[in-house]
């Protein structure tokens, strides 16, 4: 369904005990994060919150998406799968067979659907355009500033415009954007991004490059921004098809090249001037749970900005998993699993991100195999899919399980597994956030193949030892002082895979460490070992995870451990612990995982019971104080 605009969804989610106002006063620096963190984190998501008093004119909106009910009422569905099941029945009329004139009359009305999508510009002003602020001033909207290490106040859910020069065609992104000055922004598009690529474009031509941002209106428009579209697909079609409404457009005052939704609460005008100098952007509290270092980025100029009477200013924090944006990755999880199938990789059958792996980190995919090599063929071909160029680790399995049963998947992966020949490796593309590559947007990625191995994929010198019923980690510790914790649960359920967290003292540590814990022989059960920092607590395998995968390059952090020729087994140890110059040679700076201050988690904890918002939470932040790795490990 569509929504009329933003305030009708505020209504509808009230209406469905899904939003929380808060009129007590609470500061956008700091505290509307700290708040909506707490709540985000309390189970399924939390509530939506409306925060009423601000200090500014206009409330703010918080965790509209953050749970699977919310997501599915921002695209009109009753579950994430149906606009699956939508799209897969598209592409089998489309590509089905036309063999006679009924067959192809059929298609008429498919085609008027079609063009129902289309997004329209209407002449005229939009709601959009009630108030024009007589001096542009973004500092006068209740901006947030999420943590305390970031550059200053960003905006978090903005939908961004530009056009191709030369083609004329639209891109709607999403990139944040750090306030500089009342008529001031930064411009984070990353390199991949087809709003870079327009950009190179302007600058080739030596002109100016019109942006217009927009805020609010109907929430699809907001994860439409998000989704994972090929170049050539405006993404106000795919807010058309989500909706069944086409989106309706005006013309911007100041840029009028540029069209934006008629129904947005703010719009925010302005220009990319390629010939400038860059502007050093960041630190930001990103959704890797780290803090993404600053870079520079291009400016952007305000020269207008526009608002509904009743506007709403919609924000987003990401930070330490899970958030909101969990959500918005589960949606395009559910939502391009369809066409990637279809049109790409037809052995797919399912498709999983969990939470732990941050979107790309970590993806889990079941195939129906039917052929020797088959794994290798979908691992290629994921990786050279549009975003998911940006993947570390691919899962594979073929099993009949639901790949969300984590356990039970883990238990058959590994019963499949060869660690010597099942695990391939390689190097390509990833996603600038990413701290853990040797340089930037460029590193390692890993596919385990879990998949039933065919004949002629087996070794037959490969001799795994099964594990034991009563298989205990007790004694590497005894063995060995630098490990501070080990998380053997995955063993006592059968999957040959342990945790292990270690204090580094010396290069090459790791791969000492692993040789010698292999060389024992209680260790021959043992497939795989995940090695992460001492300061994480491997019992807690969630958040062990976590960070396991945020610290790993998986071509340069890997150790293989095997015993010999004939009958072998073999283990492969993989490094996610933190990389430093002293011990890993590692070059590049080393974020800091995202906690909020003293200061506002003691603000929060005293106000809390004026907020209404039911019995206390306390701050997320507190479980990782100690963790952190000091304020060198920040900024550069």
């Amino acid at each position: 369904m569509a929504w009329k605009n933003q305030q009708e969804f505020i209504e509808a989610l009230e209406k469905q005990g899904e939003l929380l106002r808060i009129s007590a006063y609470v500061d956008p620096k700091w505290e509307i994060a700290e708040i909506t963190d707490r709540i985000s984190k309390s189970g399924n998501g939390g509530k939506a919150l409306l925060f009423e008093n601000t200090g500014y004119e206009f409330p703010v909106l918080m965790n509209a998406y953050g749970s699977e009910k919310r997501m599915c009422m921002a695209l009109g569905v009753d579950h994430l799968d149906d606009v699956a099941r939508q799209i897969e029945g598209l592409f089998h009329l489309l590509s089905s067979p036309k063999e006679g004139i009924l067959d192809k009359l059929k298609m008429l009305p498919m085609l008027g659907q079609f063009a129902s999508w289309m997004p329209k510009v209407k002449s005229g002003k939009g709601a959009c355009q009630e108030v024009v602020m007589k001096e542009p001033d973004i500092t006068k909207l209740p901006v947030i500033t999420c943590w305390p290490k970031d550059g200053g106040p960003f905006v978090t859910l903005p939908i961004i415009h530009t056009k191709d020069p030369l083609s004329g065609s639209r891109n709607v992104g999403m990139y944040r954007m750090q306030v500089f000055g009342p008529a001031l922004t930064g411009m984070h598009w990353h390199k991949h991004k087809v709003s870079a690529k327009h950009f190179a474009e302007y600058k080739k031509l030596n002109k100016k490059m019109p942006v217009a941002v927009a805020l609010g209106g109907d929430p699809v428009y907001a994860y439409s921004a998000t989704a994972p579209l090929p170049e050539n697909v405006d993404e106000y079609m795919l807010a058309g098809f989500l909706r069944k409404k086409k989106v309706e457009l005006v013309k911007c005052i100041s840029q009028p090249e540029v069209e934006v939704p008629a129904d947005a609460d703010f719009i925010i005008e302005g220009y990319v001037d390629p010939s400038e100098e860059l502007i050093w952007e960041g630190p930001f509290g990103d959704h890797t749970g780290y803090y993404s270092l600053p870079d520079w980025y291009p400016r952007f100029h305000i020269t207008a900005i526009t608002h509904k009477k009743q506007a709403v200013y919609p924000a987003t924090i990401v930070g330490i998993p899970p958030q909101e944006d969990a959500w918005l990755g589960k949606a395009t999880e559910r939502i391009f699993l369809a066409p990637i199938k279809m049109t790409m990789i037809p052995e797919i059958a399912d498709m999983d991100m969990p939470v732990e792996g941050v979107f790309h980190n970590l993806v889990i995919t079941k195939i129906k195999k039917e052929y020797a090599g088959q794994g290798q063929k979908v691992m290629n071909a994921m990786w050279g899919a549009g975003q998911m160029m940006f993947n570390k680790i691919l899962i594979l399995s073929d099993g009949e399980q639901k790949i969300q049963e984590y356990e039970d998947l883990a238990r058959y992966l590994f019963n499949n597994l060869n660690p010597a020949t099942d695990i391939y490796f390689s190097t390509g593309p990833m996603d600038v956030l990413d701290h853990s590559c040797s340089k930037l947007g460029f590193g390692g990625k890993m596919c385990i193949d879990g998949t039933k191995k065919m004949y002629e994929e087996l070794d037959d010198t490969y001799a795994p030892v099964k594990v034991p019923i009563a298989w205990k980690a007790g004694f590497l510790k005894q063995h060995f002082p630098e490990i501070e914790s080990v998380n053997s649960c995955l063993v006592e359920k059968a999957i040959a895979c342990l945790v292990i967290s270690v204090k580094k003292n010396r290069k090459g540590h790791i791969a000492e460490l692993h040789e010698a814990i292999c060389s024992l022989p209680e260790m021959a059960p043992i497939k795989m070992i995940l090695y992460v920092e001492h300061t994480v607590d491997a019992s807690d395998l969630t958040v062990a995870l976590w960070r396991f995968c945020n610290n790993l390059d998986p071509a340069r952090d890997k150790y293989l451990y095997r015993d010999g020729d004939s009958a072998y087994r073999a283990c492969l140890g993989l490094d996610g612990t933190r990389k430093t110059k002293e011990l890993d040679n590692f070059q590049r700076d080393w974020p800091n995982i995202i906690v909020a201050n003293e200061e506002t988690i003691e603000s929060v904890d005293k106000k809390w019971k004026s907020l209404g918002i039911g019995g206390f939470i306390p701050s997320p932040s507190l479980k990782f104080k100690g963790q952190m790795y000091g304020e060198e490990a920040v900024v550069s």
